[in-house]
């Protein structure tokens, strides 16, 4: 099996996520349930939601806010296991972020380190 991380891509505000607390507490069952069926399948490595803060580094120096583009955040991640994409992305394709006319979600394979 290979590793897979999606990222979860909301809008973003001025120093808050553009989501309406009450919808967030709401939205919870269907993250969990969403969360869990992969977890059942023993496919889950790790979830966490994202706080807002960040500082991004460069060479230029540092600056105190997240990376935000097109007015997009990574609000949070899932590493998964799967036999291919193909399954990560029918996963991926009834994530509850996509409640959100805004949100979409980002799949990666994780590529092996070996030295």
């Amino acid at each position: 099996m290979k590793e897979y991380l999606l990222l979860f891509w909301n809008e973003s505000g001025t120093g808050q996520y553009q989501l309406d607390p009450e919808k967030m507490k709401h939205g919870m069952a269907a993250w969990q349930a969403w969360i869990g069926n992969i977890a059942r399948q023993g496919n889950l490595i790790s979830t966490k939601p994202i706080n807002w803060e960040g500082v991004m580094i460069s060479n230029q120096g540092a600056v105190n806010s997240p990376a935000i583009k097109e007015n997009h955040m990574v609000t949070g991640y899932l590493i998964c296991k799967a036999n291919n994409l193909e399954e990560v992305t029918g996963w991926a394709k009834s994530c509850p972020i996509l409640h959100n006319p805004a949100g979409f979600t980002e799949v990666r394979e994780v590529a092996p380190f070996e030295m």
